[in-house]
């Protein structure tokens, strides 16, 4: 069943996290080739996010629009082999790590917005292979293995973690190629002031989220300790606001 939210996120959140979004792997059919998905890279120190990568991609990027008002700052872009910009996170709220919430019970409020540029399937540039075209599973998959990277159970070994995060990292994947499954549900939340769906699903690690926009561009989300049903999406008008 559809679920329309009207209500919005207010300002109680401080700032938040910066992970290096993984590269685009859309879950593959039978017309592409057999990739399977990689570990988000590790976070990027705040003091090296600017505005120069997200400043080079051709569509607009977006974040929580100005219901919003906390903290804001900029995570990692997404590039191709020929450096094209493809996809790029900004974030919003506390600044979570990979130990927070779940193994320490500190709050960790925080939403992480990822924009994912509109591919269609093409050729690769040598006519070898097929690249893999962008859609909503692709902007699905980079939100649910980005929440996994700041997820740790609590009673989990620091030595195990890598085994597990391998084994979510799948099943995130398996879930982002399967949107009309059971696991998910249909959210509807403003982009742009457009009510937009998108699919929705919840974890004891967080939720995710993932649509696309009247503007060309996919959208994935994730976060905790901020209820997703109270959030809006918009284009962003100056960069320096995340800086």
């Amino acid at each position: 069943m559809e679920t329309t939210s009207s209500s919005r996120v207010g300002a109680q959140t401080a700032e938040a996290p910066a992970t290096a979004a993984a590269p685009v792997q859309e879950p593959q059919t039978d017309a592409q080739t057999d990739t399977q998905p990689q570990e988000a890279a590790a976070p990027l120190p705040a003091a090296r996010r600017t505005a120069e990568g997200f400043l080079a991609a051709d569509f607009p990027w977006y974040g929580l629009d100005g219901a919003f008002t906390g903290p804001r700052w900029l995570m990692q872009v997404g590039t191709a082999a020929d450096g094209t910009v493809e996809h790029g996170s900004t974030g919003h709220g506390d600044e979570p790590s990979a130990r927070g919430e779940i193994a320490t019970g500190e709050k960790e409020r925080f939403a992480v917005v990822i924009t994912v540029a509109s591919n269609p399937l093409r050729r690769s540039g040598d006519g070898t292979g097929v690249l893999e075209a962008t859609s909503v599973s692709s902007a699905a998959w980079l939100a649910g293995s980005g929440l996994l990277a700041y997820s740790w159970p609590g009673q989990m070994d620091h030595s195990l973690r890598d085994d597990w995060l391998d084994q979510q990292t799948e099943a995130a994947w398996e879930l982002a190629d399967d949107l009309a499954g059971d696991d998910w549900s249909t959210l509807s939340l403003p982009v742009d002031g457009e009510p937009t769906p998108f699919h929705y699903r919840e974890s004891e690690f967080g939720w995710v989220l993932a649509g696309s926009t009247g503007s060309g561009v996919h959208l994935g989300a994730y976060g905790r300790g901020m209820s997703a049903y109270g959030l809006g999406f918009s284009a962003i008008a100056d960069l320096a606001t995340y800086e």
